[in-house]
């Protein structure tokens, strides 16, 4: 037996044993794959362009590509969540938005061209301060669904709470650059997830 193999070998018995637990000698039937989760759907994004784009417009493709790339990505690693989004490269937009008929737009202040903007903007085009739910379950000033209330107690402790205003949540609602963090950023979308299984 290759050594490969033979730690493959031991891998696998330490991982039947488990503590405590005794194994039959005689062989054991395959055991069942664990339950796969299956996406029920897929966040997708296109990004309209300039038929003859400006230097302007090339390099704000490029920063939007990109942070929008490792945002889905993120949301679709992390979450069963889709839609369909169309985004968008409209200087005059002070800093950026989104819309639950799925559009984003990025303004030209490339400081807001990032993941975390991304991120967030993804969120309102999935119901984020914007859907009948939201306004049903936040619109209190705290988040009343029990999901996603569960969740920040299990991050944050039994007293905590996700709170609600002027369309946003936090904490990791990712309101601002200095929310963000790879963990953060996580949390985010377990959250949002979560508040969309409470109905948002």
């Amino acid at each position: 037996m290759s050594p490969r193999k033979a730690l493959i070998a031991a891998l696998t018995a330490a991982l039947l044993a488990g503590p405590g637990v005794a194994q039959a000698a005689t062989p054991q039937a395959a055991p069942t794959p664990a339950r796969e989760r299956a996406a029920a759907a897929t966040i997708t994004w296109s990004l309209v362009r300039a038929s003859n784009p400006t230097a302007d417009q090339r390099s704000a493709y490029d920063s939007i590509t990109k942070a929008m790339n490792a945002a889905v990505a993120r949301y679709n690693n992390l979450s069963d969540l889709g839609k369909t989004i169309t985004v968008r490269y409209e200087p005059g937009v002070p800093t950026a938005d989104g819309s639950t008929n799925g559009t984003i737009r990025f303004g030209s202040n490339r400081s807001y061209m990032n993941e975390r903007t991304a991120l967030h903007e993804i969120s309102h085009t999935l119901g984020v301060g914007l859907s009948g739910g939201w306004s049903r379950l936040g619109g209190s000033g705290t988040w009343t669904g029990g999901q996603a209330t569960a969740l920040v107690k299990q991050y944050d402790g039994s007293g905590a709470k996700i709170s609600t205003g002027g369309g946003h949540f936090w904490p990791y609602g990712l309101n601002y650059d200095n929310e963000w963090s790879g963990t953060a950023a996580d949390r985010h979308v377990h959250i949002v997830a979560a508040m969309v299984r409470d109905g948002l």
